[in-house]
């Protein structure tokens, strides 16, 4: 459920059926047991991109199938508690960028199966950047079901990463202020988004990067909704601010344009139609910000 109209949303890269099973990952027998089980499933990756049933669902095999050097990482249990596993092998490199035939392939996801692929990359990107530790450089290794590292020189624990990015929607009366960046499909205009940083509140990120990007200062900022951005680990948080005017200032090295768009355009546009600008694709989180506003 947002957090401005009360309506039951589900951002793209949430409601995953798996349970995580925490309470595997510290104990080293029943760990064994789930790498042991003839029912676990391995997530295919060819890698750092899934392979998808003509249903839209991610396709697995069996733990037999995964190469003899790779590490394991426990994403969870389904229903029926079988283990399902992603792996890492030494050869995993992170791609220079995102792939127009994985962009497809997410808006083809049946729901949550987006969310277990969102895990899954997450974490396997991170162990592929943080094999030497950050304290003293020596390799570490995978501990808690890969769900950490350690390091064997000093002994200190890694955890993976999240980055918070605010991401937010300016109102002034019945408008909303968008931007584009260049390289985006034409005609595509977006939320403003920025990262979060040191000593800084969502709200005050929020104000901010709208003032930064746009010249535009807002109060009265309001949570919507979050999601899990796996490009490589960010956390989405949508929010909404009433601008005090509606002066646009661009900053042209962070947007190529931003307009004001009517809510009227807006509930056009996210049904289907024609109107002033192509909207954000379903599973951004951006779209369901969009349509949060749009539903007051």
């Amino acid at each position: 459920m947002d957090g401005v109209t009360g309506t039951l949303l589900t951002p793209g890269f949430t409601g995953g059926p798996l349970d995580r099973a925490d309470r595997l990952r510290h104990d080293a027998d029943a760990l064994a047991a789930a790498r042991g089980d003839w029912r676990a499933k391995l997530l295919k990756l060819a890698n750092f991109e899934p392979e998808l049933t003509p249903e839209g669902m991610l396709g697995w095999t069996s733990l037999a199938d995964a190469p003899d050097d790779a590490e394991l990482v426990l994403l969870g249990l389904d229903g029926s508690g079988r283990p399902h596993f992603a792996a890492l092998t030494p050869d995993m490199r992170v791609p220079p960028g995102r792939s127009m035939r994985l962009f497809g392939m997410l808006g083809m996801m049946a729901p949550g199966e987006a969310a277990t692929y969102a895990a899954a990359r997450s974490v396997l990107d991170w162990h592929s950047r943080h094999r030497f530790c950050a304290n003293c450089g020596t390799p570490t290794q995978m501990i808690r079901a890969g769900w950490a590292r350690q390091c064997g020189g000093c002994g200190a624990e890694h955890f993976p990463r999240t980055d918070p990015v605010v991401i937010m929607v300016a109102e002034h009366g019945d408008r909303a202020l968008l931007g584009r960046q260049p390289g985006w499909p034409p005609g595509r205009y977006s939320a403003l988004a920025g990262f979060l940083e040191v000593g800084e509140s969502i709200e005050e990120a929020v104000a901010r990067e709208l003032f930064e990007e746009a010249g535009v200062r807002v109060s009265a900022i309001r949570y919507v909704a979050s999601q899990p951005w796996p490009f490589p680990s960010s956390l989405m948080i949508a929010c909404i601010g009433m601008a005090e005017d509606d002066t646009i200032t661009l900053d042209t090295h962070e947007l190529e344009d931003a307009i004001w768009v009517e809510r009227s355009a807006v509930r056009a546009v996210l049904a289907g139609e024609a109107g002033p600008f192509l909207p954000p694709p379903p599973y951004a989180i951006a779209h369901t910000l969009l349509t949060a506003w749009a539903a007051e």
